[in-house]
């Protein structure tokens, strides 16, 4: 058997039955199969031999891959022979991840913990909850005087018609953005101070947005509104004609203007319900009383239009918004209205739902003994 020679990085071996045939290459060699080769050859076993003999022996019993050796392929070779008497060592084999396995009921594919995609609710499908029509009756007398803070300086009440038809939509729209995050109170003073500037399409366009944001300065988010009524402006009058988007789908492209601004100018505009206008005084109200379970407004207007005939489409928001107002700001007057009307323990009943404190409230004003005499 012919000694080791070396060059570069190839041990030239010859060694029969270890499965890796002539001229194994030195950097493919696996502990194993380089002591056999190493025992195999005819020299003295001292010196340099004899201690690399006793480290590879040392190796091997914990089965492990010399450091400056790579492991082998897979191959044949992965079991390699020791000396004579003893048994064979295998090389060892990267073990498998236990599979998880799948919960019972889960649809392959989707993410875990994913809800299922909400399914729209079409206008007509739900079934109207108990005594809706008898509260929604009593709340339209309760308004029929029409004192709310929204009769007054709401999108309906401000604009000025006589400039004529397309003046008074623009002004419309132009509320009803103000409006957001904005008591009815300082809109109107807002737009009054806007139509002394000249509240048209043509001006407010021409208006630099500096000047625009110190006329309408004492609403919420004021700078963004800025922006958005400049904008609306631009869209107008390069798109739209110099008029407002003519349905609420069209208006919803303006900057700004989300389906409750949407809807809601497009009934006082052009006099067409195709959606209900929720805020969310609406969305709260509309929860307490049990006619809807919703998180968010939009969730309570398509709750309600599942359900509410479309003819009270249009008058919903007008008549709720005013009555949450006094529900909330004008409790005096709302108990004596309360007291007043056909139904007066109901009318006590629904308000307490409403979050009015009847009872303390009565005795605030003075009104304990009308209240008594109506429960």
């Amino acid at each position: 058997m012919p000694p080791f020679t070396r060059s570069s990085s190839t041990l030239q071996s010859s060694v029969e039955g270890d499965g890796i045939g002539v001229d194994a290459e030195w950097s493919f060699m696996t502990v194993v199969q380089l002591k056999a080769q190493l025992k195999e050859r005819g020299l003295p076993v001292s010196g340099v031999k004899s201690v690399l003999i006793e480290r590879l022996d040392s190796m091997t019993t914990t089965t492990t891959t010399s450091k400056y050796f790579a492991k082998q392929p897979s191959s044949p070779a992965d079991v390699a022979t020791k000396t004579k008497g003893k048994t064979a060592v295998k090389t060892p084999t990267k073990r498998k991840s236990p599979t998880k396995s799948k919960s019972p009921g889960k649809s392959p594919g989707k993410s875990p913990g994913r809800s299922p995609r909400r399914v729209r609710i079409e206008p007509g499908t739900l079934k109207p909850p108990a005594n809706w029509e008898k509260i929604y009756s009593l709340v339209e007398e309760l308004r029929a005087d029409r004192s709310a803070p929204v009769d007054t300086d709401g999108g309906e009440a401000l604009p000025e018609k006589h400039f004529g038809e397309v003046v008074y939509r623009f002004q419309v729209l132009t509320a009803l953005m103000l409006s957001s995050q904005t008591k009815d109170a300082v809109v109107g003073e807002t737009m009054r101070i806007l139509q002394g500037h000249g509240l048209t399409v043509e001006n407010i366009h021409q208006t630099d947005p500096e000047t625009l944001n110190g006329l309408i300065r004492k609403v919420g988010f004021h700078n963004n509104k800025t922006k958005y009524i400049k904008q609306s402006a631009e869209m107008i009058l390069t798109q739209y004609n110099g008029d407002i988007p003519p349905n609420a789908d069209e208006l919803m492209k303006l900057p700004g203007v989300g389906p409750k601004m949407a809807y809601i100018v497009e009934n006082i505009a052009f006099d067409t319900a195709s959606g209900i206008g929720v805020d969310t005084h609406m969305h709260r109200m509309f929860n307490d009383l049990k006619w809807v379970t919703s998180k968010t407004p939009e969730q309570t207007r398509e709750q309600l239009e599942g359900w509410l005939p479309r003819d009270k489409w249009a008058s919903i928001n007008y008549i709720w918004v005013g009555f949450g107002q006094e529900v909330q700001q004008q409790k005096e007057k709302m108990l004596r209205k309360c007291v007043a009307s056909s139904s007066p323990r109901e009318a006590l009943g629904l308000v307490k739902k409403l979050g009015l404190d009847v009872k303390k409230e009565a005795k605030r004003f003075g009104l304990e003994d009308d209240v008594k005499s109506v429960m």
